[in-house]
């Protein structure tokens, strides 16, 4: 935790309570959960969430507060710069759907069985037509 982020989310905290607001009414505001909202004003957000996303959470709380973040920023860049995290991304397409499984390669079926009922309730259609003289 640097204390450069401890005394902007003091300075947020006391900002909160100068408007007079809960941290559930921000979070209802903002969508930023309130346990974020906390770490933010407790300095400790990077520890939580990525880095980027401690950003934008740290933005989005200064703006709905009406803070000029954007100076913020200017005269602290080290707040928002966390060390790189690795991600694990085990998940994707491939784990959506298994190759070769049963259910893989017959998706077009269905499709396959409403156009020809369809073109089938057309033919219909239009003999019946034809035959009542409407055509």
């Amino acid at each position: 935790m640097s204390k450069e982020l401890k005394h902007l989310g003091e300075m947020y905290q006391l900002k909160r309570k100068e408007l007079n607001l809960s941290l559930k009414e921000v979070e209802n505001a903002t969508s930023i959960r309130a346990n974020h909202l906390e770490a933010i004003e407790e300095g400790t957000i990077n520890e939580q969430v990525a880095s980027v996303y401690a950003q934008g959470f740290t933005r989005q709380y200064g703006s709905f507060l009406g803070v000029d973040i954007d100076r913020i920023m200017h005269d602290n860049p080290s707040v928002f710069q966390g060390a790189p995290q690795q991600h694990d991304f085990t998940y994707g397409i491939g784990t959506l759907e298994v190759r070769g499984s049963l259910g893989g390669g017959v998706k077009w079926m269905p499709s396959l069985i409403w156009a020809g009922v369809s073109a089938v309730i057309l033919v219909l259609a239009w003999y019946l037509a034809k035959f009542l003289g409407v055509l």
